[in-house]
């Protein structure tokens, strides 16, 4: 049966991939994919291959009815991201929306998200927390954050390198200088790491060593250092 299928791709280790995952993109009719070199290198690395076209945040808008008349006339479609699950923080909800909304049964596979390890890990409360993405460049940032000061769930960002230390500091002047995070970045590869500590603490050590790879940023609630259901039971 012609469907949409929404599938996970390794966040950095290439064995992280599924085997329902490469099921899926061995079978589909074609897989739609955020950067076709970058993804050639992938599927080339499990020998697969089935066709590969462009699908990202600049033309999406155009061709998501054409992708949506495609699966209505028999076809299957796989859709990838450069890393991690389409949808967050990457192409894919137009998509999934236009064929929800035409009736086109949408399946999403299990599988690799950077925020998922990198809270798991962090030591902080992750019963409830909230993910916000990468904030605003430029223009927006400080109110983001203003807003979510007297957020009491964890909050998880995703931040480039080159803004990662501005990050922290902001956290520092608008939440506090004993605000603990954690900071997480090249999960899964070679070079994995992950610093904890107050924001003041975290962004001192980044600004001493410098900053490279893919980051994950998970900051405590106000006032919560434990899960929800200890509290109740104080």
């Amino acid at each position: 049966m012609s469907k949409l299928y929404i599938v996970p791709t390794p966040i950095g280790n290439l064995n992280d991939i599924t085997l329902r995952a490469l099921e899926v993109l061995k079978s589909a009719s074609f897989i739609l994919a955020e950067d076709t070199r970058t993804s050639s290198f992938l599927l080339k690395h499990f020998q697969i291959d089935t066709p590969l076209k462009s699908h990202h945040k600049f033309n999406e808008h155009k061709t998501v009815e054409f992708i949506a008349e495609r699966i209505k006339a028999g076809e299957t479609v796989a859709l990838i991201s450069d890393a991690g699950t389409p949808g967050i923080s990457d192409p894919g909800f137009l998509l999934v929306r236009t064929c929800v909304e035409q009736d086109i049964e949408v399946e999403c596979l299990p599988g690799a998200t950077a925020f998922v390890p990198a809270l798991v890990a962090s030591g902080l409360p992750s019963d409830r927390f909230i993910f916000e993405g990468f904030l605003p460049q430029k223009k927006g940032r400080n109110k983001r954050l203003e807003a979510l000061k007297e957020e009491e769930r964890t909050i998880v960002f995703y931040e480039s390198p080159f803004r990662l230390v501005k990050l922290l500091n902001q956290i520092t002047e608008i939440f506090g200088e004993e605000r603990k995070v954690s900071v997480s970045r090249e999960l899964t590869k070679l070079h994995e790491e992950t610093a904890r500590g107050t924001s003041v603490e975290v962004a001192q050590y980044f600004e001493k060593k410098g900053v490279k790879g893919e980051i994950v940023v998970v900051v405590e609630g106000k006032g919560k250092s434990k899960p929800a259901d200890e509290d109740e039971e104080d």
